[in-house]
């Protein structure tokens, strides 16, 4: 349908246009899902037809403009009455940061026959906050004196900890901790009439901890209840709980995602169709789409089109990254259980995990090894603790000189920060305790540096 930049053209006939592009995008989508991984991570939907429409641009522009132009009234009022693809206000969307999330959506239902849609925000916790707050709604119908709660695993990261207390303490929300992930049956036994989801992260952030996904969903499902995993560790590269029968993904894109270290960004991708007890029916089609139209755009956590093109560039490597830095991980974790200064590692590559087997069951890298063979890779985050606790623990952390100090993780360069006096300082010694962050416990996150040189630095360290 051609459509001229005269006004006065109908809302029905950029409804009907809007028809003809929404499609146009799902057959993109098809043509993607049927390429790999990299291919995907590196495409995306930004095709020939779309380079054709950017000045033969190869690569996705970084569309600055705050607003959108529109040919009429019949246009703009389609646009903001969501009856057509449009962008029309960079709070609401943006075509750089469209690219994103249809890339991050189509890597997190790889290899599935799933659909889903993915928002990306100005942080990962505004992505956590985006997606727990909208299940948070007051239900009329809920008993008096009987509060909203939700089921948490409490090892988590310490922003997610501290955003869930305040839940609690500002709104009266019940907090359900969970001090085991692994521990299935505790979830179970939580859940009752007023429980709004279920929220794990898989591995967490310090504790490396794991949970199994399929066996909550199947617990959060028969109680009418979604998933929700944190999964900024791992990365869709080596996990994609959506596959495993979560229902909404978040991740920091801060970290791994984007190595570089040049944005701060989130995410929230969900399936289609989830069950949600309370809520509107957009909620239960199309969570992620309904969160980005109404909550985002009234609470305003935009991500930048600059930060959406960085996002981009580093996402085109993730697998290969996570492949290799993973290895380079595992290599580091060995050296340091060998250590006779340290006294305990935590890494899902490590047999002695107590969530190893389900770590080799479920972190498998998108496409296998350079043969195809299918292979786990463990992520390159750990925590390691010192025989001599918080005293040797600050002594062998100054003296890195290689791995920079800093509350950073998933990095192109190591990072390694003690989380009791830093990142988690704030939850207190009696949220520590319910976390189980030991007060000595030092994480280290690898990044893309030479496993030779960062067990030297190490080894420099700990032999003091």
């Amino acid at each position: 349908m051609a459509i001229n930049d005269e006004p006065g053209n109908s809302l029905d006939a950029w409804v009907a246009r809007g028809a003809e592009m929404a499609q146009g995008m799902a057959d993109a989508r098809a043509v993607a899902r049927r390429r790999r991984f990299d291919t995907i991570a590196v495409h995306g939907l930004y095709n020939h037809v779309a380079a054709a429409a950017n000045q033969g641009a190869i690569i996705e522009p970084a569309y600055l403009a705050p607003a959108q132009h529109f040919h009429d009234s019949g246009e703009l009022e389609a646009a903001l009455a969501y009856l057509m693809p449009a962008w029309g206000y960079s709070r609401l969307a943006n075509p750089s940061t469209l690219y994103l999330e249809e890339t991050l959506a189509l890597l997190e239902t790889y290899g599935t026959s799933l659909e889903a849609s993915a928002l990306v925000t100005g942080s990962g916790m505004a992505a956590v906050h985006l997606a727990t707050n909208a299940l948070l709604a007051v239900d009329p119908s809920q008993p008096a004196g009987a509060p909203i709660n939700f089921v948490a695993s409490a090892k988590c990261y310490g922003g997610s900890f501290m955003l869930f207390q305040r839940y609690a303490t500002e709104r009266g929300i019940e907090v359900r901790w969970i001090t085991d992930p692994l521990d299935t049956e505790a979830f179970e036994r939580a859940i009752d009439a007023n429980t709004r989801f279920l929220y794990v992260e898989v591995p967490s952030n310090p504790a490396l901890a794991l949970a199994d996904i399929p066996a909550l969903a199947d617990i959060a499902h028969a109680a009418g209840l979604p998933l929700l995993v944190d999964s900024t560790v791992a990365t869709p590269a080596l996990l994609r709980p959506l596959s495993l029968g979560a229902d909404v993904v978040i991740h920091s894109l801060s970290k791994a995602i984007g190595s570089s270290g040049l944005a701060i960004a989130g995410a929230v991708i969900a399936r289609k169709g989830i069950p949600v007890r309370v809520g509107s029916d957009g909620l239960r089609t199309d969570f992620a789409m309904e969160v980005k139209l109404l909550p985002s755009r009234d609470l305003g956590p935009a991500l930048s089109p600059f930060s959406a093109l960085a996002l981009l560039s580093d996402l085109r490597t993730l697998r290969t990254r996570m492949d290799a830095w993973s290895r380079t991980a595992l290599a580091v974790a060995r050296f340091l259980d060998a250590h006779p200064a340290v006294s305990h590692v935590s890494y899902p590559g490590l047999a002695e995990h107590p969530g190893h087997a389900i770590a080799a069951r479920d972190f498998r890298l998108a496409d296998g090894d350079d043969d195809g063979h299918e292979v786990a890779r463990y992520s390159t985050l750990m925590g390691f603790t010192l025989a001599g606790g918080m005293e040797a623990a600050r002594r062998a952390y100054d003296r890195l000189s290689l791995i920079f100090r800093a509350t950073d993780l998933g990095r192109v360069k190591s990072v390694a920060v003690i989380p009791s006096i830093s990142t988690h300082q704030q939850q207190g010694e009696a949220g520590r305790a319910t976390a189980q962050i030991a007060p000595g416990l030092i994480r280290l996150s690898i990044g893309g540096e030479h496993r030779d040189d960062l067990i030297a630095d190490l080894a420099h360290a700990l032999d003091a």
